[in-house]
């Protein structure tokens, strides 16, 4: 997890607020300073993770029958609608298949419609008495048995004709694009499902809405959120910014030399067809962020006078302070976020629903008489090199000692 500073545009100068001040000043001890100002920008806070560029559906079309491809009508990128004819396999083997089977129909229905003849003289031999009733059940036996013969040869015919007008075409199932395709003209394919075949052709649906799968470490999964905004940048295209949101976070891990970690879906658009299947992305979840906020370089606040004597000058009693120490000295602590410390939460936006926790810190700077002197401060978020601080607009534009000059 990380934070990151977004500088406001409202404050041209803030870049150079915030580096360390070049101006110097001496107290009565002849020691030396460098300065920093309390400025007001933006801070942000992130969870890292990498992740891979995804189509939101992608379809393996199959063969449906074996054969050998005679046609194919589609490439890679090709645009395709649901139903258009992708390939063509070979139908020579079938259709004699067909000729031969037509036979068959022929000779069935034949031996069925004489049956037919015979059993009905036999009824009505059967009704004068002349044959046995036996001779009559046979007679019967025998006209099912040829019927069913003609059923299996129809059948049959309708399975070659099927494959002859169907199966022979591969069709899409979808509306969408080529993605790969896997065959070539001459090439015998056979008849399969995706758990013994490979694909024909890999489609997908239109690649202007797509998705990355990230991988989050169980440590800052708890962290992410449906509809979490996000950004992310591509090793494929740097210098540019994109935008997504927190589609799902899978709940079945995944374990990598004893890494726990989560797979996070972020939906993404893709209107101006920039992004590509399979790019790598480095994405940041925006798990928090403060705008217009007083910021401090988190130097400031590890700052400790290296003098003893500076440090006998901390404020002991409200009737002791200085200017300053007087301005920012709250009288308690803040209730959470939702309560800060007395003066407010300096009129700062939050643009994010989690908060982190609030701590207080001490800041140093010269009095009235050239020498350190300290006040507490209530912080919130930091990047690692800057520190929000809460509830202390008077603080604005004020210098505060950064460190010792040496």
């Amino acid at each position: 997890m990380k934070i990151k500073s977004v500088l406001g545009p409202i404050l041209a100068s803030f870049a150079a607020a915030l580096i360390f001040s070049a101006c110097a000043g001496t107290n009565g001890g002849g020691k030396s300073y460098e300065f920093t100002t309390v400025t007001v920008g933006s801070l942000e806070k992130t969870v890292s993770a990498s992740g891979t560029l995804q189509p939101v559906s992608t379809v393996n079309v199959l063969a449906q029958m074996s054969g050998k491809v005679e046609h194919i009508y589609v490439d890679y990128n090709d645009t395709i609608g649901k139903g258009d004819i992708l390939a063509e396999l070979n139908t020579d083997m079938l259709r004699l298949q067909r000729e031969q089977q037509l036979a068959s129909v022929v000779k069935a229905r034949a031996n069925y419609e004489l049956q037919q003849l015979n059993y009905g003289n036999q009824e009505k031999l059967a009704e004068k008495n002349l044959i046995s009733e036996y001779e009559l059940k046979t007679g019967k036996t025998t006209l099912d048995i040829q019927a069913a013969e003609l059923s299996a040869a129809e059948a049959a015919l309708k399975v070659i004709e099927t494959e002859i007008n169907q199966y022979a075409f591969i069709t899409s199932p979808i509306d969408g694009i080529v993605l790969e395709r896997n065959i070539s003209t001459g090439q015998n394919v056979v008849e399969g499902s995706s758990s013994n075949s490979s694909s024909l052709f890999t489609l997908a649906e239109s690649l202007q809405e797509m998705q990355i799968e990230a991988s989050v470490d169980e440590l800052d999964i708890a962290a992410i959120r449906n509809g979490q905004e996000v950004r992310f940048t591509l090793e494929a295209l740097p210098g540019k910014n994109y935008s997504g949101s927190v589609e799902t976070v899978y709940l079945m891990p995944t374990t990598s030399d004893n890494v726990v970690s989560y797979t996070v879906i972020i939906a993404v658009s893709n209107r101006d067809g920039a992004l590509l299947p399979g790019m790598t992305c480095e994405v940041e979840f925006i798990q928090e962020r403060r705008e217009n906020i007083l910021m401090v370089p988190n130097a400031a606040l590890r700052y400790q006078p290296a003098s003893t004597a500076a440090v006998a000058e901390k404020n002991t009693s409200s009737s002791g302070q200085s200017g300053l120490t007087a301005l920012v000295m709250p009288s308690g602590p803040p209730m959470g976020r939702g309560g800060p410390p007395p003066g407010g939460r300096n009129n700062q936006e939050n643009s994010t629903a989690q908060t982190a926790p609030v701590t207080q810190k001490t800041i140093w700077f010269l009095n009235d008489a050239g020498k350190p002197e300290s006040a507490e401060v209530f912080v919130g978020i930091s990047d690692g090199s800057f520190t929000e601080i809460i509830g202390s607009p008077e603080l604005s534009g004020k210098e505060i000692i950064l460190r010792e000059r040496v």
